[in-house]
């Protein structure tokens, strides 16, 4: 089955998978590429210009790998054989990278907000940045007593070092790409008994990443702004890939 896949899809699905044990297996060495690969905030002092592409080939777990190809692999060789190899890897980067900044863009508005309050008690900002760095090994010492401003303090060390992982954002991508190009295509889903059409579904998912997201419950450590920014790059790549072929409705 697998060999009839599409290319492009079978490719970045090979890749993905690659990567994923190349990382455990080099763990096991003691070589940690998760902190060169992973995408961290822009303004961290862990950050490197690759990964805003490379964030999307690394995965935190057997199971995040395995619904982010799964999921890709339900949607993408359709997707692939209507738009072409060319666009459809287009239509998964761009959706990869808007992932990426839309949850930068939150990331930037919280730290935003903490390191002001942190000025406003004179707190010095740099030294959570030097301690920020991943070559850094224990907890950031505090210069304030406060329990609030420590609070705040831990929280912008916390997007500092906290990196982003996984191909999701550029997966949700497809599958609103896929909504947007067959509303009408019905949808089987593990957990839902009947068939539900894929025109439901997108803003189904979106309304369940924008709860979780501004939710941000502590159970919860998924990048849900990087789902609904892939998914609003899928969206409108495909309503102006439409716009252009001059193909009406669904």
């Amino acid at each position: 089955m697998f060999q009839n896949i599409t290319p492009i899809t079978k490719n970045i699905i090979i890749i993905n998978v690659i990567v994923f044990v190349a990382t455990l297996l080099l763990e096991n060495y003691g070589i940690f590429v998760t902190q060169w690969l992973a995408g961290f905030f822009p303004l961290s002092p862990n950050f490197r210009s690759w990964q805003i592409i490379t964030h999307m080939f690394m995965h935190g777990s057997i199971m995040h790998i395995a619904f982010n190809m799964l999921t890709l692999l339900s949607f993408g060789p359709v997707l692939e054989q209507v738009l072409g190899g060319k666009k459809f890897t287009i239509l998964y980067f761009l959706a990869g990278i808007g992932g990426f900044a839309l949850y930068n863009i939150i990331n930037l508005v919280e730290v935003f907000r903490i390191t002001q309050f942190l000025k406003e008690n004179d707190y010095n900002i740099n030294e959570i940045y030097k301690y920020a760095t991943i070559g850094y090994v224990g907890d950031m010492p505090f210069t304030s007593s406060n329990p609030e401003v420590q609070e705040k303090a831990q929280s912008l060390f916390n997007i500092l070092r906290t990196p982003m992982v996984g191909a999701s954002g550029a997966i949700f991508g497809v599958v609103a790409a896929f909504s947007t190009l067959f509303p009408n295509a019905k949808l089987m889903f593990m957990f839902i008994p009947a068939p539900i059409k894929a025109k439901y579904l997108l803003p189904i998912i979106i309304l369940i990443s924008v709860f979780l997201g501004v939710g941000q419950f502590s159970w919860d450590n998924v990048a849900h702004f990087a789902h609904i920014g892939g998914a609003l790059v899928g969206y409108l790549y495909i309503r102006n890939w439409k716009k252009h072929n001059n193909i009406i409705g669904g």
